[in-house]
C-alpha cells in the first residue's frame, strides 16, 4: 500500500484547514485529519504555497512571526517536534539542497524551492515518485517561475 500522503495526492500531509486548490468534494473526503487532492499537482502546489507564506513572514517582526528562512525554521514549523523527529527532519533536507541548517535561504529562489519540495515529499513519504514535470507545473501554479 502507498503512503498516506501519495493516496491523498498530499504528499507534504497538509492537515484540513485552508479551502486550498484541487481538493476532492467534501462528500468524497475518507482522511479526516490530512487534506485530499484531486490530483498530485495540487497536493505540491499546495506546499509552495505554505512554504512561500513561511518565507513571507521572513524580516517581518511587525507581523508578530519570527522570521522562517533557515531550513531549522522551516522545518521547525513544517514538522513541530510535538509530532516529528524534528533535528532528523531538518539534518535530512539541509543534505538534499546541500545547505547547513542554520543558513539563510531565499524560499523564493525557484532551485531552492524545488529542493524542499523534493526534501519534503521524501522525507514525509518515504519516496519521491513525482516526475520533475509535476514538480515544475506545481511551482509554476504557486507562482514560482
Amino acid at each position: 500500500m502507498q503512503p498516506r500522503g501519495i493516496r491523498n495526492n498530499n504528499p507534504g500531509n497538509i492537515r484540513w484547514g485552508d479551502g486550498w486548490q484541487g481538493l476532492v468534494a467534501p462528500h468524497m473526503r475518507t482522511d479526516k485529519d490530512f487534506c485530499q487532492f484531486t490530483e498530485a499537482v495540487y497536493g505540491i502546489r499546495a506546499i509552495c504555497r505554505i512554504l512561500l507564506n513561511y518565507g513571507s513572514k521572513a524580516g517581518m517582526p511587525s507581523i508578530g512571526g519570527p522570521n522562517i528562512d533557515t531550513v531549522r525554521e522551516v522545518i521547525s514549523r513544517w514538522a513541530p517536534p510535538s509530532e516529528n523527529d524534528t533535528e532528523a527532519y531538518i539534518a535530512s533536507v539541509a543534505r538534499s539542497i546541500a545547505t547547513l541548517p542554520n543558513a539563510h535561504i531565499d524560499l523564493t529562489e525557484p532551485r531552492i524551492m524545488r529542493g524542499l519540495v523534493v526534501a519534503i515529499i521524501q522525507h514525509e513519504n518515504g519516496q519521491q515518485p513525482y516526475s520533475a514535470a509535476i514538480i515544475d507545473q506545481a511551482l509554476s501554479l504557486a507562482g514560482i517561475a
